[in-house]
């Protein structure tokens, strides 16, 4: 999922339009859906068409049993070719009629697609998101950092989870319950994303209001309406997105930055020293953001500074491998080779423990 931030740069939140860690080659987020299309209603987004229906019911719900059994139908229905055979599309933000067209999805696309098919046979389905991922990728002078979105089925006291990107994917929280609504507004924050990177402000503003009117209580979203309006050339309503981003999420890290930004462009050192200190105090506590910093470190040339802040997003949070493969990478460079066993030898423990957990 998209959040965006502005920096002399742009910072965006979007529903994670690709399961890529950083420092993977980074799609980009061209829409696959042309941007002349008129916007669909809301119930439009998650509707199942006839065709799809019947082919469900044929090979998923006609056979009855446990809905285990149904579920495992379902799973198989989605990716296999002699049910929908869905391919996986970073830039593939569609509704559920577009995506059985397709058969192209993104994470999102994905989630609506997996939950609706759910809903028609007869089990209890939802999304969830998962917000604290690394993701991040910089273009047109906009940062997108990425949150994720699965599908979470209840069976019994058994909760499943289906996921389209589970193996690329890793969060120091476990994720939470969201509901339809919210996920068809992420879906309208995602495509203005999209179309704010691909063809203009005017063209992303409509999906950007939908996203607000059906999620008005998504502090990411209001951040990320400051950035349009901002592209739109109307500062003042973008800094009032962005402080009523942080009325609801004072931590929310994208509607800082994108503060900070908007003071200094104008000359207002006062607030933007609040806001910069507000910042630094919730940078300072994310492991992720000391992630980050490691690899800029690392691009650079600077391998102690990496260790460092490797080492840094460790202490704050033991539980992601790829912080100990950075470490390594880091203590090699540096001919640390002892080192970076040890840390390969606990990134490699905790994959096996990730994976082992997994649904």
């Amino acid at each position: 999922m998209l959040t965006w931030a502005y920096a002399a740069i742009l910072a965006w939140s979007v529903a994670m339009p690709a399961p890529v860690a950083s420092v993977a080659p980074v799609p980009s987020v061209t829409p696959v859906a042309p941007a002349v299309l008129p916007m669909p209603r809301p119930e439009q987004v998650m509707a199942v068409p006839p065709e799809l229906r019947a082919q469900l019911q044929q090979q998923v719900i006609d056979a009855g049993g446990s809905g285990r059994s149904r579920l495992e139908r379902l799973v198989g229905f989605l990716f296999e070719k002699s049910g929908l055979g869905m391919e996986y599309s970073a830039d593939a933000t569609l509704t559920i009629e577009q995506a059985y067209r397709t058969r192209k999805a993104n994470c999102l696309t994905f989630t609506l697609l997996t939950v609706a098919l759910a809903h028609e046979s007869g089990l209890q389905a939802y999304g969830q998101e998962l917000d604290d991922i690394v993701a991040w990728r910089v273009g047109d002078d906009i940062i997108y950092r990425f949150n994720h979105v699965n599908a979470g089925i209840a069976i019994g006291r058994s909760r499943l989870t289906v996921d389209v990107a589970q193996e690329l994917v890793m969060s120091r929280d476990p994720p939470k319950p969201i509901s339809d609504q919210q996920l068809v507004a992420l879906y309208y924050n995602n495509r203005a994303a999209e179309l704010l990177a691909g063809a203009s402000p005017a063209a992303a503003a409509p999906y950007m209001a939908m996203a607000l009117q059906l999620a008005p209580r998504y502090a990411s979203g209001w951040a990320n309406a400051g950035v349009l309006h901002l592209r739109e050339g109307d500062p003042r309503a973008a800094e009032r997105d962005y402080l009523k981003a942080l009325a609801l999420d004072p931590a929310n890290a994208g509607a800082l930055m994108n503060l900070v930004a908007l003071y200094r462009n104008n000359g207002d050192e006062a607030r933007r020293a609040i806001y910069a200190r507000r910042l630094e105090k919730v940078q300072v506590k994310d492991p992720y953001f000391r992630f980050l910093q490691a690899e800029d470190d690392e691009r650079h040339g600077d391998y102690a500074g990496a260790v460092q802040h490797y080492r840094q997003a460790i202490r704050l949070y033991d539980g992601d491998p790829r912080f100990y493969v950075g470490l390594a990478r880091a203590y090699r460079q540096l001919g640390e080779e002892r080192h970076a066993q040890r840390a390969m030898n606990r990134a490699a423990a905790l994959g096996r423990r990730s994976a082992g957990g997994r649904n």
